[in-house]
């Protein structure tokens, strides 16, 4: 098979598919990959390092797209991306279609088969392609949201973990999942009075098992999400329903009745966000005020660490690329109901029963799409 990876062309995002390791690999395995140039010079990942590792170095993202079976991406194909996707093409990336009725509809005209890292499962009902980014996002959150209680960004003026004498902020996570531990990690390592909220009491346990009296573990309800937001100065959403819009958890009302500076931090962003007040930005303008409350909504955060990023999404996509590559789309996800998991679109068809719910489209089940 021949692989292609593009360059990222999502405003501010330098990760990318396929890292020369992973190119490595794939060429072992028989596949020839067509990688742009200098597409990770910025991480210090040159074209000779590709070079060496078995790839074609080719000038442009239309050459890619116009000679690869499959393409290996990061982020969602952008508009221009989506009109040179074609029937019988493979693309495995990250989707989140749910918020995202447009791009939907380009990759159903396309006829292209797309696979969603963020869809992909495991044994343990996990998200394993999703894991590694959630991660990420969880640890910057508590960096962003820290630098955002500053009084020059519009924050309380607030050092999370405080000084003697003086009280640390108060940070609420909601949601106990990969992102919500990990944000829970970071505060608590700051000293900051962190509580997690979630619908899942075992995960709580897990929780309280994990982090003992350096975390407060409550229930997540209407009352206990108002209780507890309106009282805190940093927020960080972390909800997930995978492939699914976030729910919207927290209310105008509960933004404006926030402590004055204040600070949300929706890592759900990318699947709608948390907040009615939330919307997408970009790490060239990361902020916005409502109600004087800060929100930074940044749908790719851990693209501003981008080496960091790209090495540990490609150690775990790397398993399900060359599963894809060596048996072909089809049959890889007709064998592995995890990989099958993935499929949102084929050729026309939306396979994903969440997205179809979220923007109000029909959706057929996945393997009887593949198999017809």
């Amino acid at each position: 098979m021949r692989i292609g990876v593009p360059k990222e062309v999502k405003v501010q995002e330098h990760r990318v598919g396929m890292i020369p390791a992973a190119v490595r690999e794939a060429v072992t395995h028989g596949h020839e990959v067509w990688v742009q140039t200098d597409v990770a010079s910025r991480q210090g990942l040159t074209n000779q390092d590709y070079e060496k590792a078995g790839a074609k170095i080719v000038a442009s993202a239309a050459e890619i797209f116009a000679g690869c079976d499959m393409i290996v991406k990061v982020k969602e194909p952008q508009p221009a991306e989506c009109k040179m996707l074609r029937e019988g093409q493979t693309l495995f990336t990250y989707l989140h279609l749910a918020p995202d009725p447009e791009q939907t509809k380009a990759l159903l005209a396309s006829g292209a088969t797309a696979i969603a890292y963020e869809t992909v499962t495991n044994a343990r009902g996990g998200l394993p392609l999703l894991a590694p980014m959630s991660e990420v996002a969880g640890r910057m959150s508590v960096q962003a949201g820290a630098h955002c209680l500053e009084m020059e960004q519009g924050g309380r003026g607030m050092l999370l973990g405080g000084v003697a004498g003086v009280a640390p902020a108060k940070v609420v996570v909601l949601g106990g999942g990969v992102s919500g531990v990990n944000a829970a990690r970071m505060a608590i390592g700051l000293e900051a009075q962190v509580t997690v909220l979630d619908i899942n009491v075992e995960r709580l346990y897990a929780i309280d098992q994990q982090f003992g009296a350096s975390v407060n573990t409550i229930f997540s309800t209407r009352a206990s999400i108002e209780e507890y937001v309106l009282d805190a100065d940093l927020v960080i959403g972390a909800v997930l329903v995978p492939g699914a819009a976030a729910p919207r958890l927290l209310t105008r009302q509960h933004i404006k009745d926030m402590k004055r500076g204040s600070v949300l931090v929706d890592i759900s962003i990318d699947q709608g966000g948390c907040s009615e007040t939330s919307r997408a930005t970009t790490h060239a303008k990361p902020t916005y005020v409502v109600d004087d409350v800060v929100h930074y909504c940044v749908a790719n955060m851990p693209g501003a660490v981008a080496r960091t990023s790209t090495f540990a999404l490609n150690n775990a996509t790397l398993p399900f690329m060359l599963a894809l590559a060596d048996k072909g789309p089809v049959k890889a996800m007709l064998d592995d109901p995890h990989l099958l998991a993935g499929l949102n679109v084929h050729k026309g068809k939306l396979t994903y029963a969440a997205v179809g719910e979220a923007l109000g489209l029909p959706s057929v089940d996945a393997r009887k799409a593949l198999a017809g």
